[in-house]
């Protein structure tokens, strides 16, 4: 085989397209453009996502309506009041519950709500309970057991108490400075006496000792 003999596989390589070269060209006279339009004309390329002018799709989908959790758990809800005619002693767990046909399958977490009255003398096992159905179990005698999901494993109900927080007192500092700067330095205690208390004094002396305006007199 000789360099010359080499070519590509035939149909694998097509030569391009030759347009705008008139009538003989076989591509038209308006090279495949069609007649007049924006598109037609050079340099009139579109882009993909212009819809002719009319509100576009990424401005009519709606938007901002509302709050999405990306957090939120979809539980199985199931109230204790289909729960009520249940013998005492017997074990619900959420098995049973999706054999009995309470819930309609174990694909998602069962969570117990307080609707009803409760069974009294059961267990219960389930992966979130209500406060309302807590207080409602308690006193029917009612023990429950919540389950992690999802493998279902026992875990403790209640958490650890809290701690409450410790207010801050407020310093008396600050008042202090306030108290001291009340009372003047070397200030002594009689002065919180009332001004006239000595000037009290002086008339009362003088009434014990009278003296004339003009002095005593010569004696005969």
């Amino acid at each position: 085989m000789k360099l010359h003999d080499l070519h590509p596989t035939p149909g694998s390589h097509r030569p391009s397209r030759r347009v705008g070269r008139g009538h003989g060209s076989g591509r038209g006279k308006t090279a495949g453009r069609g007649t007049k339009g924006q598109k037609s004309r050079a340099g009139g390329n579109l882009p993909a996502w212009f819809e002719g002018g009319q509100t576009p799709l990424h401005v009519r989908t709606p938007k901002l309506h509302g709050f999405r959790n990306r957090g939120r758990v979809e539980y199985a809800p199931l109230n204790l009041g289909r729960l009520t005619e249940t013998a005492k002693g017997t074990l619900v767990t959420p098995d049973v519950l999706a054999h009995d046909g309470l819930i309609g399958d174990t694909k998602l977490p069962v969570k117990i709500l307080g609707v009803g009255d409760a069974p009294k003398g059961v267990t219960i096992h389930a992966h979130a309970f209500s406060k309302s159905a807590l207080a409602k179990l308690e006193d029917a005698g009612s023990s429950v057991q919540r389950l992690s999901w999802p493998d279902n494993a026992p875990i403790d109900l209640v958490d650890a108490p809290r701690e409450p927080k410790k207010k801050k007192k407020k310093s008396r500092k600050a008042a202090k400075p306030q108290a001291d700067a009340a009372a003047p330095d070397g200030a002594d205690d009689d002065s919180t006496a009332p001004a006239g208390a000595d000037a009290a004094e002086e008339p009362a002396e003088a009434a014990d000792n009278p003296e004339p305006d003009g002095g005593s007199e010569p004696d005969a």
